[in-house]
Parts: C-alpha cells; sequence; structure tokens
C-alpha cells in the first residue's frame, strides 16, 4: 500500500523552530506542516494589517522559511502552513523573497484566500454561539471575521504544482486533509475517507502534545528528552490508516497513552467531531503500538458536512491594567495581603473603574482561590492586581497603584512590573459555506 510522510512543523505560532528543522534534515518527508493560526491569533493579525496592508501574516514566517526552505527545496519535501493569517497574499511574497535569498529557482508558491467574511458577518447579525447574543449588540467593536474553510483549495494548489501553500484560516486538520487528497485521489464525498484523514491531522496537528510535551506529568507520565523533544511524523497510508512516530533519537516518545490524549483533546463529541470538509467519527478508533515510539491508529469514519462554518469573530473587549510585586523572607505572605489590601483601597479612593478585578497572592491561592491556599506560611509570595476597564487611561492606573507600593506599601517589595493592554477577544458564529470565496493564487521565485 502506497504511504506518504507528513511532519508536524510546528503546533502554534510561537512554537520551536529546531524540531521542525530535523524532521526537515532527518524524517524523510513528502510534506511538512506548520499549525501557527489559533482563534485569538488571526484577529490580532487582522489588527496588524489594518495598521500596515503588508503585514498581518505570523511573525516567525520569515525565520520559519529561513530554517527549512533550503532543506525542503532539496529534498522534495512539500510545504503547508496556515501562516498566512489575515494575508496569505503577502506571506506567500515572503516565502518567494526567501527563496530568492538562497538562489532557489523554480519554487512555485501558492497563496489560499477566501475565508475573511467580515462584511457578511457584520451585515447579517449572526448568533453568537457563545452566549445566544447577535453580532448586532458588538457594534463597531468587531474587528474581525475568518471562517474556518476546508482541504478542498490546498489540494487544488498542490494540483497546481505548488511546493509551498500558505493559507488563512482553515480548519487545522485540513492543513492534513488537503495533501492526502491531493496525493490518494479522495472523493470530496467520501466521508469515511475524509473522516480518517481528519483523524491524521487531529494527531499532528498540535506537534509535541502527540510526542510526550502536553502528556509530561513528573511521577504519573514521565517522558525523557523534552528539552530536545521531537515533532511527530505521520506515515499515511491511501486507506487512512496512519502510524504516528519521530526521528530516531530525538526526545519525547510516541505511546498509545500520548496518542490517545491527543485524539481526545478538544472534541467534545468523538462521534461528531465538525469539520469544514467533514463530521468525523472518532468513537471506533483503534490504537495499537507496534514498536518503539511507533503507534498505529485507525478506524476514522465521517459522515456529510453540515455546510456550515464555524467563524472566529473578533473584537475589542475591554482594557486591562495590571500590577506585580513580590515580597520574601519572613513575614512575606502577610506583607502580601496587606499589599493587596492597600492596592484595594487606593484603587476605590482614586476612583478606578473597573468592570471585573482580581487580587491574587500567587502560588497561594490565585487558581484555587483562599479555600486551597498553603497550609503553611511560603518564604516568598506574588502579588498581582488585575482589572477591566474601559479605557487605556483607567487601565494604566491600576498598575502604577502597585508600582507605589515600593514606598508607599510594606517592607521587602522588589521586582515590581506593570502593563496595561487592549483586549482583542473571540466569539464564533456559524456562517454559510457559501459566504467564503475560496481562491488559490500562484507565485513563483
Amino acid at each position: 500500500m502506497r504511504t506518504i510522510r507528513m511532519g508536524a512543523g510546528a503546533g502554534y505560532s510561537g512554537d520551536r523552530i529546531e524540531p521542525a528543522v530535523e524532521l526537515a534534515a532527518k524524517g524523510g518527508l513528502d510534506y511538512l506542516v506548520f499549525e501557527c493560526l489559533a482563534e485569538r491569533t488571526i484577529a490580532l493579525a487582522q489588527q496588524a494589517k489594518l495598521k500596515d496592508p503588508a503585514s498581518g501574516y505570523d511573525p516567525l514566517l520569515v525565520e520559519r522559511m529561513k530554517a527549512v526552505l533550503p532543506l525542503c527545496a532539496k529534498g522534495g519535501i512539500k510545504l503547508v502552513t496556515n501562516m498566512g493569517a489575515a494575508n496569505p497574499l503577502a506571506a506567500a511574497e515572503k516565502v518567494r523573497e526567501v527563496a530568492r535569498s538562497f538562489g532557489i529557482k523554480g519554487l512555485k508558491v501558492a497563496a489560499v484566500t477566501g475565508d475573511d467574511v467580515l462584511e457578511a458577518v457584520r451585515s447579517g447579525d449572526y448568533r453568537i454561539e457563545e452566549t445566544g447574543g447577535r453580532i448586532a449588540d458588538l457594534g463597531n467593536r468587531v474587528v474581525s471575521a475568518n471562517a474556518y474553510m476546508g482541504a478542498r483549495p490546498i489540494a487544488e494548489a498542490l494540483a497546481r504544482g505548488a511546493d509551498v501553500v500558505v493559507t488563512g484560516r482553515v480548519g487545522d486538520p485540513a492543513l492534513y486533509l488537503g495533501p492526502l487528497i491531493h496525493e490518494f485521489g479522495w472523493s470530496l464525498d467520501d466521508w469515511d475517507k475524509l473522516g480518517k484523514g481528519t483523524v491524521v491531522g487531529h494527531l499532528l496537528e498540535c506537534a509535541g502534545q502527540v510526542t510526550g510535551g502536553y502528556f509530561a506529568d513528573p511521577g504519573l507520565k514521565d517522558i525523557e528528552g523534552l528539552g530536545r523533544l521531537g515533532f511527530p511524523i505521520g506515515i499515511v497510508g491511501e486507506d487512512g490508516s496512519v502510524v504516528v512516530t519521530k526521528v530516531d533519537g530525538s526526545g519525547g516518545a510516541v505511546t498509545e497513552a500520548t496518542c490517545k490524549e491527543q485524539i481526545l483533546y478538544e472534541v467534545h463529541d468523538p462521534e461528531k467531531y465538525f469539520q469544514p470538509d467533514v463530521v468525523a467519527d472518532f468513537s471506533q478508533l483503534r490504537v495499537e503500538e507496534i514498536g518503539p515510539d511507533r503507534v498505529r491508529v485507525e478506524g476514522g469514519t465521517g459522515h456529510p458536512k453540515t455546510g456550515l462554518l464555524k467563524t472566529s469573530v473578533g473584537y475589542v473587549d475591554s482594557f486591562v491594567g495590571e500590577g506585580q510585586i513580590s515580597y520574601a523572607g519572613p513575614g512575606a505572605l502577610a506583607r502580601g495581603r496587606l499589599a493587596l489590601d492597600i492596592v484595594r483601597e487606593r484603587l476605590a479612593l482614586s476612583g478606578v473603574r473597573m468592570s471585573e478585578a482580581r487580587y491574587d497572592l500567587m502560588g497561594v491561592d490565585s487558581l484555587h482561590g483562599a479555600a486551597r491556599s498553603a497550609s503553611s506560611d511560603p518564604w516568598e509570595v506574588r502579588i498581582r492586581v488585575a482589572g477591566r476597564t474601559e479605557s487605556l487611561a483607567e487601565a494604566v492606573r491600576i498598575g502604577n497603584e502597585v508600582e507605589t507600593l515600593y514606598t508607599n506599601g510594606p517592607a521587602g517589595g522588589g521586582g515590581a512590573g506593570k502593563s496595561a493592554r487592549e483586549i482583542v477577544a473571540v466569539l464564533s458564529v456559524l456562517v454559510p459555506e457559501g459566504l467564503t470565496s475560496p481562491a488559490v493564487t500562484m507565485l513563483e521565485s
């Protein structure tokens, strides 16, 4: 049975670059895939594009391409990535510039566009999935709306000879499903094959999670070599089965348990995993270790797609101001609590308007509350005060009050820090697939 080898070069925007280089050099790959686009990431990218029409793509795009493009061009490895974010065309041009800088000739770069549905969402007043409210409730605070497109335009770009495919918002598994459709000639209505391909994409899309990174828990689930964690390789058969492995000698581990955890990751209903191409069914999967760092996964199926696409809507939610300062030595906990009381009183006296506020002793009660605080006094604590405001000026005042504890608060405070920032939040709506306009633009170095 024919197989292809697919490597996961990244699982999020700021992921390590060295494991991808290792895959390109030693993985024997046919495809190297970089999944770098989260829900909020694309909203921030849209904001960047509004400020500079030539920007809006992943900030590590150029660095990643410089690291792997020469190896991939030499080894005939095709690249697929969503690092185009809000501006796939500009990102594709940057890839072409990197290729030229290395003297790589004839490289075909494809940009996949069409996921931006901002105007349609603004005019359609869609229901917000998380709250039941309406998009109109957000008014002019909406800054982006990007629909999760499917694998078809990726497969089309590869059929047109693309060596590098740069997309905007697509379903994460689609980055892997597109090459499988192209390589094996799967029909776009072969729901079982599309379901199996979605299993492959879901296993690989988070990179180091399936090789033991996010899995590790000392004393319970020990994983060796996390400092040199290897990213996964999927050896995919034309029947849709996959063997998950990694480069020999790299850190981490591929086991039945690491694969099962990744299969369940972010999946609400294993029988109905909604994707733009298919409703995948993971409920009958079979996971079997067939050797050291080699796990076979098969048995996925699928059902017809819904025709609706999840769309991430980015909007300006508020501003957050924050201040932190540390206390150490005998009485650190008592001084930290006094510091919080002082800041709470100061913010009230000075009239800082906050719709939400937190006063935390980090490492003591910041996650689980006072009921789970330390039974004995720690020798070091760090306080954190954060508040949500309607203006940046109000947010700035929160951190300033914490900083004044240096001379106006308990003894021995140090390491103060403060920040104030605009918060771009994300909500979801469902839109008809027909609102997107998938298109492939080809460039050549």
